[in-house]
This record gives structure tokens, sequence and C-alpha cells, in this order.
């Protein structure tokens, strides 16, 4: 009884599964569609990425090679032209190629820039806390207070490994504009964080005792 129990059951399930896929080919069909799609366009998308990225590596090359020939008539269009193709390694490499060498005369020209690779690169987090970084540092020879505020506020307010490195960047504008007191707070904060890095506290350990000393 029970054995005939089962085989009706089971019978009953095939038959419930036969007349939902049924009922429903046209549904199931159109979810495989869509699902190879998907599935296609992920690696056309990861292959067009690659051959994008070899693209860039060979124009990168090419042209530091020329830069380095004497042949620079091209370079700065170059240099450019990878750095709004927003790709995570070389528009960096362009773009601090292009720093390192002094062939942006903007300073306008040099932040967009530097907030192209912030805001839309998606680079991790600490690589894009040291870019932020790096735009305070640039800033710091000629950027207000506000500004330069503006800019690092992310890593300082941040528990980033460069968090130090920005406070001692803003301890050090306010000394050199005789801010004194902002500068002594830049500094002692420094010494309050856990994990900081031993030059960094000891630099700033020295300045409070050659500078700030009563």
């Amino acid at each position: 009884m029970d054995e005939e129990i089962e085989i009706i059951n089971t019978a009953t399930r095939k038959e419930k599964i036969k007349n939902f896929l049924i009922n429903n080919k046209k549904s199931i069909i159109t979810v495989i569609i869509i699902l190879l799609l998907m599935l296609f366009s992920f690696f056309f998308y990861k292959d067009y990425q690659k051959r994008n990225s070899q693209d860039l590596a060979d124009k990168y090359n090419i042209a530091i090679i020329q830069y380095e020939s004497g042949d620079k008539s091209k370079i700065l269009d170059i240099m450019k032209n990878i750095i709004e193709q927003k790709d995570k390694t070389y528009s960096p490499l362009a773009f601090y190629f292009l720093i390192d060498n002094q062939m942006i005369d903007s300073n306008d020209e040099i932040n967009s820039y530097f907030d192209l690779l912030i805001n839309e690169l998606g680079l991790e987090d600490e690589i894009k806390n040291l870019t932020i970084y790096k735009k305070g540092l640039f800033n710091s020879d000629f950027a207000d207070e506000n500004k330069l505020l503006e800019i690092l506020n992310p890593v300082i307010k941040s528990k980033s490994m460069w968090k130090p490195q920005a406070l001692y960047l803003m301890a050090e504008y306010y000394y050199a504009k005789n801010e004194n007191q902002k500068s002594k707070e830049f500094f002692n904060q420094i010494l309050t964080l856990e994990n900081v890095n031993s030059k960094i506290k000891l630099e700033a350990q020295k300045r409070l005792r050659a500078d700030f000393s009563e």
C-alpha cells in the first residue's frame, strides 16, 4: 500500500513539473536567454577591458620611449588621452608622468585631473586616499586654508593610513603662515593616533619640542 502511494506521489510530482514547464515555457526560455546574454556580456566586457588595457600600455610605453629619445612633440596629447580613458593603472601613471616632468602649466587643469582620478576611477580606498593627499600636497603651495582643508578632510576625518601625512601637511602649512597654535594642534593630533608611522610620529615630537616648547 505504501509503495503504491509513493508511486502515485512520484507520478503526481512529475506531472506537476511537466505542467509547470509547459505553462511557463516562454518565461523559462526568456530567463535562460537573459542569463546567456548576461554571461556573454560579462566575458565580452572582460575581453574588452583586457584589450583596452593592453592598448593603453602600448601607447604609454611608446610615449615614454619617444620622450627619452627627445621626441616630445606629441607626448602631452598622448598622455592626456590615456588619462581620459579612466584606466586604474595607466591613467594615474600618465598623469604623474606629466606632473613629474612639469608638462602641465595650469593648476586648474592639474586639479581637474586629480578629481578625475579620485572620483571616476573607482580606486581602492587607500590608493584613493593617497591621491587625495597628493592633491593636497600639490595645492599647499598656493591654496588658502579653507580650500586645503576641503581637499584633505576626507583623509583627515578617516582612519586611513595616510591620515598622519595629511595632518603633518596641515601642521606645516599653518607653521609656514605663522599660525603656531593651529600648527601645534595638528602636530598633537598625530601623537594621539594609534598605529601611526613611527617616523612621522618622531618628526612631530621633534617639531613640538623644537618649535613649541614653553
